[in-house]
């Protein structure tokens, strides 16, 4: 009786642990099998509450913008951050406004050179811009953590036996991926709080350092007197300004994560899902929104912050560096508000990294996976959130949490992007008028000035994207090797002709495909060829052939099989990207339509076996007979049940 309990409780405690293992496998990987759930399911909001999503990224830049932009441009960062002010609002803006016309789907401006250049080209050109976006929204999310730990550790309160800014940093990285892998309807809601107390404050430290500036009229014309001492006329300095303002790129992130989580903004009720007018104007009023608000409160922090802060105190290990705001809210403000903005800060700097996070869930699984050149896995979000954050912790372990020992690498990946942006873009309008194509090319060609000049002056940011790229290009070709021989098409429609063709076989007794090559027309020689090959009759005979249709697409949802009778002989004809998934998916639909085995005949090639490997990953033929077959053994267990390869 007690061995009976104890069997009894023990088979008991491991169907439990079974089932918790089942959730949990079902919760982590939720959206691997399901990419247009995946794709149509983001809870959708106000466009105003997405801006602060976003926001949270742009805005947070005033945390660090006017240190660097000192370090830049010196006393002339105020003018640097005029003209890139005016780039941002007649260079970016309408930039990304027909990017958002074109990507609704939250791809950006990848999607739209994905289309101008079909096949592995395009694939090419995608993988290396979507190792620049990881660059930018990884650096994002470090830069971001390590500069709201460098606010924490240099408040005047912090006691010093807490001031380790390495340990913060990984903490809030840590903390946003626990955000992350909970769930991510909240964190709009945070984002709508943070920036709005955020953009209070800093309006309240802005506001009060213009204030200071009025009551001491001496400092600005001591500011003047200095420009024209050290540069002469207003023409050099705006010369010597357009120089430099490459260096204050930091100030133009955000743009590209506004459009990534466009799937969030909630359009109209009636919007048409291949044309969602209303997301495209709400996100719109997004970017004019957020562009505006941002170029005020750069032009007053830099003017603000050049005049009012000591030179040295921008130098690193500063009270200003980093954290110029930060520095007027406590020189001015006392230490109680400078506190609340630190924490401020602080919160909007570590949630950038959200900003970020959002930007690469969206964009990674609408490409990779539909290449080939990931896992099954990088369609769904938890698992994605805890390598993003591996590799998280690793930049800012390598960079020792050093916000400007990456500001090269963010620069680097932000500007390729809108640089990518601004070409899609031109290309977009070219054919629409003559005017619109000049301003686009003029746009595009300051974009490629600004990232050459920021390349040759921070070369480590290109190594950084570079190093990125190569782990994307190599990982990409692993996974496409390894996941070569899934069965890919979910769906398989015949039409009426290929319906009858498969009832014909199926009340002979026997359905009998041969594999025939799109192109040769001599029916009657390959059917004499495989009756004396393969032993079967002609009148059994089903002629079965793919075309190939984008070798280098990977999904291929639906299968369309139409069918066709040349001099008397029956022929089924499809397009796939690749041979063997086609044949093995069509044999798949015959035995559970009919409930009767299918056989396809096929050839031996001639030739070296690893050249046709090869080709059938790159060109989607080659191998198709031992391919189809292993196709075909991975997706039925049971040999019993599995379709017939014959091969002579």
């Amino acid at each position: 009786m007690i061995d009976i309990q104890h069997l009894v409780t023990r088979s008991l405690t491991v169907t439990t642990s079974t089932r918790f293992r089942h959730r949990l496998n079902l919760w982590f990987l939720e959206g691997t099998r399901e990419q247009r759930k995946h794709e149509n399911d983001n809870e959708e909001t106000a466009w105003w509450r997405v801006m602060c999503l976003t926001g949270v990224d742009y805005f947070s830049s005033l945390g660090y913008a006017p240190g660097i932009a000192f370090l830049a441009a010196g006393i002339l960062s105020p003018l640097a951050t005029i003209i890139l002010v005016l780039l941002t609002l007649f260079g970016a803006l309408p930039v990304y406004c027909i990017v958002a016309d074109k990507s609704f789907r939250g791809q950006g401006s990848v999607s739209i050179l994905e289309k101008l250049l079909p096949g592995w080209r395009g694939k090419l050109l995608v993988l290396c811009l979507l190792g620049f976006a990881a660059t930018d929204f990884i650096i994002t999310i470090t830069l971001s953590a390590a500069d709201a730990a460098t606010h924490l550790v240099q408040n005047p309160w912090m006691p010093i036996w807490l001031q380790n800014r390495m340990f913060f940093t990984l903490f809030m990285l840590v903390a946003l991926g626990a955000i992350f892998l909970k769930g991510f309807k909240e964190a709009i809601g945070v984002c709508v709080v943070l920036v709005a107390i955020y953009i209070a404050l800093n309006t309240v430290v802005v506001g009060t350092a213009v204030f200071e500036l009025s009551k001491n009229l001496p400092t600005i014309e001591n500011w003047q007197h200095r420009l024209f001492t050290m540069h002469g006329s207003i023409w050099q300095m705006i010369g010597i300004a357009c120089l430099l303002f490459p260096k204050l790129a930091l100030g133009m992130s955000g743009f590209e994560t506004g459009v990534a989580v466009m799937p969030h903004v909630k359009g109209y009720p009636n919007d048409d899902p291949e044309n969602p007018v209303g997301r495209i104007r709400h996100t719109k009023y997004l970017l004019f929104t957020a562009a505006g608000i941002m170029s005020l409160f750069l032009i007053g922090s830099s003017f603000t912050s050049t005049i009012l802060i000591p030179e040295h105190a921008f130098q690193p290990g500063g009270e200003a560096n980093g954290r110029a705001l930060a520095y007027l809210a406590h020189q001015y403000l006392g230490p109680y508000f400078g506190t609340v903005y630190d924490i401020s800060t602080l919160l909007i700097l570590w949630f950038a990294g959200a900003s970020a996070m959002a930007g690469l869930i969206n964009l990674v699984p609408r490409y990779l996976p539909r290449y080939g050149m990931a896992p099954d896995w990088a369609r769904a979000r938890r698992p994605l959130v805890c390598f993003y954050m591996v590799v998280a912790v690793a930049v800012t372990l390598l960079f020792n949490a050093d916000v400007d020992a990456q500001g090269g690498a963010y620069a680097t990946g932000v500007l390729v992007l809108m640089t990518s942006a601004a070409f899609a873009s031109a290309l977009t309008v070219w054919k629409k008028s003559v005017l619109q194509r000049i301003i686009f090319s003029l746009i595009s060609a300051i974009f490629v000035y600004t990232t050459v000049v920021n390349t040759f002056e921070r070369p480590d940011g290109i190594k950084i994207a570079s190093f990125f790229i190569a782990v994307i290009l190599i990982t990409s070709l692993i996974s496409r090797v390894m996941r070569s021989t899934e069965l890919r098409v979910t769906k398989t429609v015949l039409d009426d002709v290929a319906q009858e063709f498969i009832d014909q076989a199926c009340m002979a007794g026997s359905i009998r495909f041969v594999a025939h090559r799109p192109g040769n027309l001599d029916y009657t020689e390959k059917a004499k060829e495989a009756c004396e090959t393969h032993n079967i009759l002609e009148k059994d005979i089903i002629f079965l052939e793919v075309t190939v249709s984008d070798a280098s697409e990977f999904d291929d949802e639906l299968l369309d099989v139409a069918g066709e009778t040349i001099e008397g002989y029956r022929i089924l004809k499809c397009q796939s990207p690749a041979v063997p998934n086609a044949l093995a998916a069509l044999l798949m639909y015959v035995r559970d339509k009919t409930r009767q085995l299918p056989h396809l005949y096929l050839g031996w090639t001639e030739g070296n076996p690893i050249v046709y490997i090869l080709k059938y990953l790159f060109l989607g033929e080659g191998e198709t007979a031992p391919v189809t077959r292993e196709i075909l053994r991975e997706a039925v267990t049971n040999p019993k049940e599995r379709p017939k390869v014959h091969v002579g």
